[in-house]
Order: C-alpha cells, then structure tokens, then sequence
C-alpha cells in the first residue's frame, strides 16, 4: 500500500467521522414542556426539557404524537383579541401599576403572552358606553368626520399594544352598523339595512376611518365588511343578504378602497357563524368581481356554546372550496357573565379546543373577542355582559386572571406570525393537538388533555422521540428546537 493511499484512506475517515458527528449534533433535539394544569399552580410553567431519542415503530397500544415537518400548511398570521371602547375605557380606571402589568402580560413575549393580532371596532359597538358615529347626523358628505372620540381611551390603548409588541402586530377594524341617517329603521340598534342611497357615503366611512387611524400612526392592516351581517341585535347592527353583501363590495367598498390606494388592506367577509359560512363564501366568490377584493373569510363561535356542536366540519370545507383565501376566526367569548365562574375551568378547554380544531381546519389567525373586561363584564350600554381572559376590577384595582387567559398564551407565545402549520396526527382521542413551525425553526407543539384521567405519550419527529406525561385538564405547549 502506498503512502498516497493510506493518507487518503485517514484522511476520508476523518471527513466521515467529523460529518457523522455534525449530523448526529444537527439531529440532536430538545424538547422544553410547558404546562397549565386544573389540578396545580401551574400557569404556563416550565415543567421539564428532554432529549428526544430513536424511536422504534410505535405500538399500536401506545399513545403518541406524530409530527411531519415536511408536510407544511397555512401561514399564521397571528392570534390575539379585539380592543374594544369597553376595554380601553376599563384600562384606563387602572393605577399605572396595574395599566403596565396586564399590557405587558398580553403584548411582551418576555414577560406575557405575546399578542400579535388585534381587532377594533368602527365608531361605536355593544361593547361601548354609548352608541356614537365619527360624523354628525345627516351628514352624507362626511365633512364633520373625526375620531377624536377613540383619541381618548381606544387610540392610547392600541399605540401601547404596537409598542410593547414591538410593532409586531396587525390590526383590523370591524363596522357593527353605519350611522342611523343612512340605515332603514333610522336607528344604529335593532338591525335594519343601508340604504341603497348611502352605498357610497358608507364606502367612503372606510376610507375615512384608515386614513384617521394611520394619521394617528395606527398602521391598519385589514378590515371586515359588517360584523354578523345576519343578527338583528338590540345593539349596533345591520343585515346584508349575501347578494347585498357581495354587490356592496364589488360595486362600492371594493373600489373605493383601491382608488384611495389602499388595495393592500385585507378585505375580511362575512364575520359572522361558522353555520352559514360556506353558504356566504359560496356568494361572493362564485362573482370574479367580488371575489377579487376578498383576501378572507371572518366567523365566530356563537351557533352554539356547546363544543360538541360546533360546525368546525364548515371550516375545512370553505378552505377546501376556496383555498386561495383565508380563513380568520374573529369573534368568540363566554358570554352571560357571572363572577361566580371566574374559576371555571371549561372556558380555557373551550377556547382551546376551539383553535386547535381551527388551526388543524386552515385557520391562520385567531382574534378572541374583548382583550378584558371591568368587574361586571362590561362597560356595555344595552347590559350585553360577557366574559374575558382577563377582568380589571376598578373598584380594587385588581387583575382577575381566567384560565382562558393561560390557555390563549399557550399558542399565542409560541406560536408566532409567519409560523406554518406541519402535519400533526394523535393515536387516540384521549388528547387533541396542533403543531407549528415558527420562522426560526423551532417548533410549538399544543396538546390538550381535557379528561379526568392522566396520560402518558410519545411525541415523534425525525424518528426520534420523547416521552411526556399531561395531567388531568391540563394543557401543554412543547417546544422543540
């Protein structure tokens, strides 16, 4: 054997030894766990990091988590809740010590669970202490047009979320009903319709509304048509049939918003059930001219609070039918408030049930309903009392914690915007989970356990694993990286 290929030879098996090592480190994982459990104190608690090992095929009798990250979905584009005049108005009761540890608790990811989604409203909702418009009554052209009502409590409240978030939020907008002038029953309560005569001066309202705000350096990414277009309310509403609504858009708020230069606005429609949802995107996308300016489909959760009846089946089918738009879940809380249930444990492990079927359905942001609430569930001027993850009793300066709030973190702190969806299957119905590919590559993993039994399961990737136990009604955020 010659010198040359001896040299050779070592010199090949050291390549082969130093590039087995790199694979073996590069395929090295951890899993870091992350729990809130019923029966603990703990509240999106560190619990335990793991090194994930080979993994043998899985027993047909084991319980286990398969992840596939090869396999990529929709892309997130965030979760978080709505800032309401009720809220803000709340916050504002607060002492500035209170005001700075729940804005920090819902918009740092440091130190709370990192928001990134936000919606409001347009003038006036429920979820007010008073009907009002930006306009003056009668006012067609809207020359009396100004937010100086929002400039007060909702405007500060926003520009602190985009602050503390580092402005890594997108913000939305939302009508309950146009001003009483332009509607049929001259009343912004009780439903009633807009009058063909205002399809115009209601487009120009939207225009309006985004060039205040992002004069007021509210950057505004999207906004909704009408919210509930199909709900008769004894608060702020208005109905538009699906033809009515497709026929507003196309002809009037559609181009109206391209000719102001603001076709980069996401057009959200319907905002309303999941029941009549593929009936409503049916409408307007089946119209080219309609469907152009849609950049997503908006529902709530409102046909029924029993989970078991949910039509989450209408969201898959939608993002099937119409897979160039998105899906956006906009609207749900616990509603008929009742201090009494501040510990009831059902509503996280409806919230959570929700966005895992949701987010496994194409769903790409999640927009809880009032971000929180004062100590009755309000301000709301037609006593439509509702919970939130959060209560501020302004009588005691106190921050109420629910579960839900817990639950939301678990997926809104891990699962950031730009992250996409891998394929994520459970062996048994005991657990239900969704999993996340974050843009720096690390992977957020959500398990929901809602029984009364605990349970022992394999989380797989890469034909690695580990083994990890969930307590009883508890839920679980791994993080792989």
């Amino acid at each position: 054997m010659t010198m040359p290929t001896l040299l050779n030879k070592t010199l090949l098996s050291t390549i082969f030894a130093v590039i087995f090592a790199q694979t073996s480190i590069a395929q090295s994982m951890n899993a870091t766990v992350f729990a809130t459990s019923k029966e603990s104190d703990r509240r999106i608690t560190q619990t335990e990091t793991l090194t994930f090992k080979s993994q043998a095929q899985p027993l047909e009798t084991e319980l286990f988590i398969y992840l596939d990250k090869n396999k990529k979905f929709q892309e997130m584009v965030g979760i978080g809740a709505a800032i309401t005049d009720a809220s803000a108005e709340t916050f504002a009761k607060m002492s500035a010590a209170k005001q700075k540890e729940v804005s920090e608790a819902f918009f740092t990811l440091d130190k709370g669970i990192g928001y990134s989604l936000l919606r409001t409203t347009i003038h006036s909702s429920d979820f007010s202490s008073n009907s009002y418009t930006y306009v003056k009554e009668g006012d067609k052209e809207l020359n009396s047009f100004s937010i100086a009502h929002d400039e007060q409590y909702r405007i500060p409240l926003i520009k602190k979320a985009f602050e503390l978030s580092k402005n890594n939020m997108a913000l939305y907008a939302s009508p309950w009903s146009p001003p009483a002038f332009m509607k049929t029953n001259n009343d912004m309560l009780r439903g009633g319709k807009l009058k063909p005569e205002y399809n115009q001066s209601w487009a120009n309202y939207y225009v309006k509304f985004i060039a205040a705000y992002e004069k007021a350096s509210i950057p505004v990414w999207g906004l909704s048509i009408q919210n509930e277009p199909m709900a008769t309310q004894r608060w702020e509403s208005c109905i538009y049939t699906a033809a009515e609504e497709r026929d507003f858009l196309k002809n009037y708020l559609g181009p109206t918003l391209w000719k102001a230069g603001y076709a980069d606005k996401k057009i959200i429609m319907w905002d309303h059930n999941r029941d009549l949802v593929f009936q409503r995107a049916t409408e307007l996308l089946s119209d080219p001219e309609a469907a152009k300016y849609v950049w997503g489909i908006g529902y709530h959760w409102y046909e029924t609070w029993s989970g078991s009846e949910q039509m989450y089946d209408n969201i898959k089918l939608t993002q099937e039918a119409y897979p160039d738009k998105k899906i956006i879940f906009t609207e749900g809380c616990k509603e008929a408030f009742n201090a009494a249930k501040y510990k009831d444990w059902n509503i996280g492990e409806y919230y959570a049930t929700s966005m895992i079927k949701d987010f496994n359905n194409g769903v790409v942001g999640w927009t809880d309903w009032n971000i929180f609430l004062d100590e009755t569930g309000g301000p709301n001027h037609v006593q439509n009392f509702c919970f939130a993850p959060v209560h501020l009793d302004t009588k005691t300066d106190q921050i109420i914690y629910t579960n839900a709030f817990y639950y939301l973190g678990h997926f809104s702190k891990f699962i950031r915007p730009g992250a996409k969806r891998i394929s994520c299957a459970t062996s048994r119905s005991s657990v239900s989970a969704t999993a996340f590919e974050n843009t720096d590559s690390s992977i957020a993993v959500v398990v929901l356990n809602k029984s009364d039994n605990a349970y022992q399961y394999n989380l797989i990737l890469n034909n690695q694993s580990v083994s990890i136990s969930i307590e009883p009604h508890a839920i679980q955020t791994i993080q792989v990286k």
